[in-house]
């Protein structure tokens, strides 16, 4: 008989108790990649954030306006290879609970900044030149069944328009998707100079500005210079790299990963308790086995290997299903209808998950492999009488 056959006969001793500790190790493994993708979701895409781009806002506060002059001061700046800029607009579709992100922005601008936004040239072409024109990310499209040519109404919550209507209506030209797992596909952008001539208030004025650097290394270099060069101003500057932005939006929520370490941690404390009794329930109930086993010729060590080939097996079992129904679950998308935007089971956090199943069964089988190691014929022979 091979070993696997040997592996495969002991753990079918004891079917109930196999499938039920496979079930625990497949739940403690769909919680693991589900909680992965919350992680990924809440910190919105810091991961994809490209190390050489800056994003500059109010040193207030993110909802402070910025004055449009600035552009083209940053422009001249040493280090300084491109500017864009976005103003947030913050409208609702047909009810407050549609919450999708909108902004105005300099289309030609903005796509060059973001190359991770995928549009055809015949979307780019039609929305550059329609002043109401409008992309959507491919998340918000399906969300609310649009399709390119849909008339899009927005109730403005802040900008109405000149004579103080808050409806806004755009022409959907475009729907793009993200170059990399992580981009933001739930974003609403539209033409910044349609909506700075026919707000009510306020024109001439940005919500930040996106910078991209000639070299990552000398990041923190030119925030400093953009900072300075505002300082003393009615609207001082706060320039900071991209992913520093967007982590400090994940910092507002709390410790993520803290927090998914600490769950994470007990569940599988709890579950190493379980796979560990049942594999030194399954060898003392075996004693006598494996002591005819040494007798007819198999040493410690592949004795020691037989047991942990079994634990491996347990934890691999349910470690691959519960990392494929956790894949298949979170595939189907974002399970709040557009509170996580970002919502995806990051390839880093399934070959943890995958080492985390075969350390799992190293760590259960260790100490009853260890005992069964050790055992004497003639005291495992006597045990039994």
């Amino acid at each position: 008989m091979t070993l696997g056959r040997l592996v495969l006969a002991n753990l079918m001793r004891r079917k109930v108790r196999t499938l039920l500790t496979v079930l625990c190790i497949v739940v403690a493994f769909v919680l693991f990649g589900y909680l992965s993708a919350i992680r990924q979701a809440l910190s919105q895409g810091v991961d994809v954030a490209d190390a050489d781009r800056l994003v500059v806002r109010h040193k207030v506060s993110l909802i402070q306006p910025l004055p449009g002059s600035y552009e083209a001061e940053i422009e001249q700046l040493p280090g300084v290879a491109q500017v864009a800029h976005a103003s947030w607009f913050g409208g609702i579709y047909q009810k407050p609970s549609n919450f999708f992100a909108q902004a105005a922005v300099q289309p030609e601008d903005w796509l060059s900044i973001y190359p991770e936004y995928l549009l055809s040239d015949e979307e780019k072409d039609a929305w550059f030149r329609t002043r109401t024109g409008a992309v959507v990310g491919r998340a918000t499209a399906e969300r609310f069944g649009w399709k390119v040519g849909d008339r899009i109404p927005i109730q403005a919550t802040a900008w109405t328009h000149s004579g103080g209507n808050r409806l806004w209506e755009f022409d959907l030209l475009g729907i793009y998707d993200g170059a990399k797992p992580g981009t933001d596909t739930s974003w609403f952008f539209f033409h910044y100079d349609y909506f700075d001539e026919a707000r009510d208030f306020g024109r001439g004025i940005v919500g930040w500005y996106v910078v991209r650097i000639e070299n990552p290394r000398e990041a923190a270099a030119v925030a400093k210079r953009i900072d300075q060069t505002f300082a003393n101003s009615p609207a001082e500057t706060k320039a900071e790299t991209e992913g520093a932005f967007l982590q400090s939006f994940a910092d507002q929520i709390g410790n993520i990963g803290a927090i998914v370490i600490a769950i994470l941690s007990a569940v599988f404390f709890t579950i190493l308790l379980v796979a560990g009794n049942t594999m030194a329930q399954s060898v003392r109930e075996r004693i006598g086995e494996l002591a005819v086993l040494k007798a007819i010729g198999f040493n410690d060590g592949q004795v020691v290997g037989l047991v942990l080939a079994e634990a491996c097996t347990i934890a691999g079992i349910g470690g691959l299903l519960g990392l494929g129904v956790a894949w298949f679950v979170i595939s189907l998308g974002d399970p709040t209808s557009g509170a996580l935007p970002v919502f995806f089971f990051p390839t880093a956090d399934v070959l943890v998950g995958v080492g985390l199943a075969l350390a799992l069964g190293f760590v259960t089988g260790s100490f009853p492999a260890l005992q069964a190691g050790r055992l004497r014929i003639a005291d495992a022979l006597r045990r039994l009488g």
